[in-house]
């Protein structure tokens, strides 16, 4: 078994259930007592998210770069970056180290498409639903996503940072989650995106009227069939 490198705390929510859902998989397929080989490095999130909001992207790339050669150095054989958002820095990160780096727009689009869809609704953080390095990921997977409207876009970020981040979950985000979801069906999608690590913990395939890509879950089992691999 590989050792899975998991660079995560964006957010600790999301990461938690990276690390649940990896054992689960692997005890699932093992069997016996059998769980993962994991080695973690959590990140303060909070210096994270704010070189986000100032737009920072470089110094945010820098320090996941070094918790990505560190993860390398400790002995890990693949990198897991723990997030949706931060996959905008994927060049740099997978650039500092020699390790497979498994992508989460790569897993959810291979998923879409292995089941005959081509119209993903997207929720997720602004940056990954406004920026073009997921969309254009996903584009050049031969996938056509649509994304909310501006007023719902403001609200799925703002519950995520506000509220899913700090492990809350309000029966009224929940609903809000679940119409943002069924406008989105209704302009065309044929399927949701949870395109963020924490959406997840509002919405799932019980209470969305199209078909749910689960960005963890799906991130998840690339890094377990990786790490299983002969």
């Amino acid at each position: 078994m590989k050792v899975i490198g998991i660079l995560g705390g964006m957010s600790a929510a999301s990461t938690a259930l990276y690390y649940a859902e990896i054992n689960r998989l692997v005890a699932e397929r093992r069997g016996g007592l059998h769980s993962a080989e994991i080695l973690l490095r959590s990140v303060d999130f909070a210096p994270i998210a704010a070189l986000q909001a100032a737009g920072d992207w470089a110094a945010a790339g820098a320090i996941l770069a070094r918790h990505a050669a560190a993860l390398q150095a400790g002995g890990a054989e693949m990198i897991l970056l723990a997030t949706n958002t931060m996959h905008k820095l994927a060049p740099e990160i997978a650039a500092a180290s020699d390790l497979p780096f498994l992508h989460i727009g790569d897993a959810t689009a291979a998923a879409i498409r292995a089941a005959g869809l081509q119209r993903p609704g997207l929720m997720a953080t602004a940056f990954t639903m406004e920026q073009r390095f997921y969309t254009d990921r996903l584009r050049a997977a031969g996938l056509a996503p649509v994304l909310p409207g501006v007023g719902d876009r403001a609200e799925v970020h703002r519950i995520i940072y506000e509220e899913l981040c700090r492990n809350q979950i309000r029966p009224e985000s929940r609903r809000a989650y679940e119409a943002v979801a069924e406008r989105l069906a209704a302009a065309g999608a044929d399927c949701l995106i949870l395109g963020c690590t924490e959406v997840g913990m509002l919405l799932n395939a019980q209470n969305v009227p199209v078909p749910v890509f689960d960005t963890l879950a799906l991130h998840c089992r690339a890094a377990v069939d990786l790490a299983l691999a002969a």
